[in-house]
């Protein structure tokens, strides 16, 4: 929706406010509310400016000890500019519109080097310049929890039935809500349905492109959580809420629009055709790195274990929801895709998906060949494939001073790094069990994932 579009549309639907969004290193969204007629005469095309400190904020807005966003450089403001195709209107918060901002250095003249959203748009126009673009779908879960008069989150179930439409009616007035929320902000959604946890639900919605899909995905957050609230519940799309229960993920689906407008991939006959082969091995190439862009904290370590639905090696298969790649190739078919089974529901999907993005383009790049295909349960046998990190101590190992790392840019890798370290460090100190979900686990993550 262009400017002129979204004026039009916020005189017809009574917006007063515009928030002028940027997203920060753990996906939550941070900014300005500015009233409309302020927005159109003067942010719209100027901006405003916000502290880059947003971008060095630990989980619960801890200000870490930084390397160049600190005291000594004056934590220097950041001027954030709309993007002026990603205009929406939020129907579940009616009068309110939002739009999504580019972020600038210092002097104003490029992107900030620890921008996510600049990050991702760097890793499109990489994509682009090998003749395609990138179309992403996210698939996220998440729990509804009841707060207790302690304080205390709980599943709003205390038994499991998958995919049931029986159960649970009073959710489906909330999860109604929630869809119509999503649709209303122009996100399609496909279906909804009862996950494999208590409480779990699964909202799928359609691919778009990849800057459009990463965007869909922090709005999708923002939307359960801020309707659950409305029904007098709480969201979480923390990765590991409960031990004993399924861990929340976010499967990233990618496929590559050729000039034409086709699926690159459509021609892919029961395997990869050669182009979507060296995306896919390109994928596996930087698996390893890519643990850390889709499990920042020591809670998302946590579900990368056997049995889990989350992969546990570095390898590809067809439709085997065991194996880390699993490729969709129908003769012809316009559906075509990988799907990215490693990330948690946490996970910042502009890092995510432009760590995918980066990896899928070297591959092509070096023309990577595919090693043999995973055939049945891999998490009985895996056989010699690599093993995936399990803790945050192991997943920074992988990221730090990998290929992956560079293509994304050293002094973001090093921020990312030194967050992580933090994260590593409150753990070890407060939760040292890597099996174990603990109460300092859910009150740090919970809320605030």
């Amino acid at each position: 929706m262009n400017t002129n579009t979204f004026l039009t549309k916020c005189r017809e639907t009574g917006v007063h406010t515009v928030e002028v969004a940027v997203v920060d290193t753990y996906a939550h969204l941070r900014g300005k509310r500015v009233p409309v007629d302020r927005y159109f005469a003067e942010v719209a095309d100027d901006g405003a400016a916000i502290a880059d400190a947003i971008y060095i904020l630990g989980v619960s807005d801890e200000i870490i000890e930084h390397e160049t966003v600190n005291m000594e450089n004056g934590f220097l403001d950041t001027r954030i500019v709309p993007d002026q195709e990603s205009h929406r209107l939020l129907t579940h918060r009616p009068g309110y519109g939002i739009v999504f901002c580019s972020s600038l250095d210092e002097h104003g003249t490029g992107p900030h080097e620890l921008s996510p959203r600049d990050l991702l748009a760097a890793q499109v126009e990489r994509c682009r310049a090998l003749g395609v673009d990138p179309v992403v779908a996210t698939e996220p879960e998440f729990y509804l929890c009841a707060i207790g008069d302690d304080g205390t989150w709980a599943p709003v179930r205390s038994h499991i039935k998958y995919s049931s439409l029986t159960d649970a009616p009073d959710l489906e007035v909330a999860l109604a809500d929630m869809r119509a929320g999503l649709a209303g902000v122009g996100i399609v959604v496909e279906s909804s349905n009862l996950e494999y946890g208590p409480g779990q639900i699964e909202v799928n919605t359609g691919p778009a492109d990849a800057m459009r899909a990463a965007d869909d995905y922090v709005l999708y957050r923002s939307i359960v959580k801020q309707v659950a609230e409305q029904h007098g519940m709480r969201a979480t799309f923390m990765p590991k809420p409960f031990t004993e229960e399924s861990g929340s993920g976010l499967h990233v689906h990618t496929s590559l629009r050729a000039t034409d407008g086709s699926n690159a991939f459509a021609d892919s006959d029961g395997v990869p055709n050669e182009l979507m082969g060296h995306w896919v091995a390109g994928i596996l190439e930087h698996a390893e790195a890519l643990v850390l862009l889709g499990a920042p904290t020591a809670n998302g370590a946590r579900r990368i274990r056997p049995y889990s639905f989350a992969p546990t090696h570095v390898h590809w298969g067809l439709d085997n929801r065991s194996v880390l790649a699993r490729c969709i190739v129908e003769a012809g078919s316009a559906a075509n895709r990988v799907e990215f089974r490693s990330g948690g529901a946490d996970a910042n999907p502009y890092l995510l998906i432009a760590g995918i993005l980066a990896a899928g383009c070297d591959g092509i790049e070096r023309s990577l060949g595919l090693p043999p295909m995973s055939e049945g349960d891999m998490y009985d046998d895996p056989g010699d494939c690599t093993p995936l990190a399990t803790t945050l101590t192991e997943a920074i190992a992988a990221f730090e001073g990998s290929a992956l790392a560079s293509m994304l840019g050293d002094g973001f890798s090093r921020s990312y790094v030194t967050l992580a370290r933090v994260e590593e460090a409150y753990a070890a100190e407060n939760n040292p069990d890597p099996d174990d979900v603990n109460d300092w686990e859910r009150a740090r993550y919970l809320e605030f994932s």
